[in-house]
C-alpha cells in the first residue's frame, strides 16, 4: 500500500517518522507533497521518502491519502480528487472541516476519516481521537488506528464528540505548558535555580501522568497516596482549590470546545 500525503508540515512529518520508526510502511512508499517546496525537500532530505510534483499526480500513486493542509486550502487541495470520482480512503486532520464538509471536498464515492491529533505526536506521545464517514470499512479504521498508534495513542468516538477532544487533548497541552511554568516560577521564588526549578516541574508532571496511564488507578486515588494527614501536600491542595483549579480547568476545556464548534461553522 503507497500512502500519500497532502501537506508536509510539522504534523505530517511526526506521521511520516512515526510509521516509518513502527515498520508500518517502506519509505517508497509514501509519497508527499506540499505548495511550499521547501518542505518538501526538507522532508524528503530527512526521511528519504518520495515526492510527487502535485497533488493531481500524488492522488493516482497513493492508495490512501492523509490531508494535513490548513483548512482555508482544503478545497482546492482536494479537488482532483473530487473531480477523480475515486472511492480511496482519505484521512483528515484539519481542525473544524467536518465529514460532510470534507465529502463536499473530496466527493461522494471518498471514503473518509477525521482525526484530531495534538502536538505531542512529534515526539511519539500524541493523543488522537478518530471519527469514521459513512462507506469506511473496518479495514479503514484498523489502518487509522495503526498510523496514529505509530505517534502515541488513538481512540474512536463519534463525530459529535471530536469537538470535545479538540478543547481537551487538541488544546491541553497549552494547559500543561502553563502549569509546568508556573510550578516552575514557583520553585524559583521559592530559591531554586531556574534551570533546576523546570527539569523538576516537567519531570514530576511527566512522571505524574505516566502514574496514571501505567496504574490505572483513578488521579484521586493517587493524588490520596501523596497527602498525608496534616502533611505539605495537603496544605498546597488546599490553596489550588481556594485558588478555584478545578474550575479555571473546566472553563478552558469548555471555551476550547465552544470555539471549536465556531470554527467549524465559519467553515460551512
Amino acid at each position: 500500500m503507497k500512502l500519500g500525503f497532502i501537506g508536509s508540515g510539522k504534523m505530517a512529518g511526526a506521521l511520516v517518522e512515526g510509521v516509518l520508526k513502527a515498520a508500518l510502511f517502506e519509505k517508497g512508499n509514501l509519497i508527499i507533497t506540499d505548495r511550499y517546496e521547501a518542505a518538501v525537500k526538507a522532508l524528503v532530505k530527512k526521511c528519504r521518502v518520495k515526492s510527487a510534483p502535485d497533488n493531481l499526480t500524488l492522488i493516482h500513486q497513493s492508495d490512501a491519502l492523509i490531508c494535513c493542509v490548513k483548512p482555508s486550502d482544503a478545497e482546492v487541495a482536494l479537488a482532483p480528487l473530487r473531480e477523480s470520482g475515486s472511492d480511496k480512503l482519505v484521512i483528515s486532520i484539519m481542525a473544524g472541516v467536518t465529514l460532510s464538509r470534507l465529502r463536499d471536498f473530496c466527493g461522494k464515492k471518498a471514503r473518509l476519516v477525521r482525526v484530531m491529533p495534538n502536538t505531542p505526536a512529534l515526539i511519539q506521545k500524541g493523543a488522537a481521537a478518530y471519527a469514521l464517514g459513512k462507506g469506511t470499512t473496518e479495514a479503514d479504521a484498523i489502518l487509522v488506528e495503526k498510523i496514529f498508534s505509530a505517534v502515541g495513542k488513538v481512540f474512536r468516538v463519534k463525530e459529535e464528540l471530536l469537538d470535545a477532544v479538540t478543547g481537551l487533548s487538541g488544546s491541553g497541552p497549552a494547559y500543561v505548558y502553563i502549569v509546568i511554568e508556573a510550578l516552575a516560577d514557583a520553585g524559583v521564588l521559592m530559591g531554586l535555580p531556574r534551570d533546576l526549578s523546570l527539569q523538576l516541574a516537567a519531570q514530576t508532571v511527566s512522571g505524574a501522568a505516566e502514574m496514571v496511564l501505567q496504574t490505572g488507578l483513578h488521579p484521586a486515588q493517587l493524588k490520596d497516596q501523596v497527602t498525608s494527614p496534616g502533611g505539605t501536600t495537603i496544605a498546597g491542595i488546599e490553596a489550588l482549590e481556594k485558588a478555584g483549579l478545578r474550575s479555571v480547568l473546566l472553563s478552558a476545556v469548555r471555551a476550547a470546545t465552544e470555539r471549536s464548534c465556531e470554527i467549524e461553522e465559519k467553515l460551512k
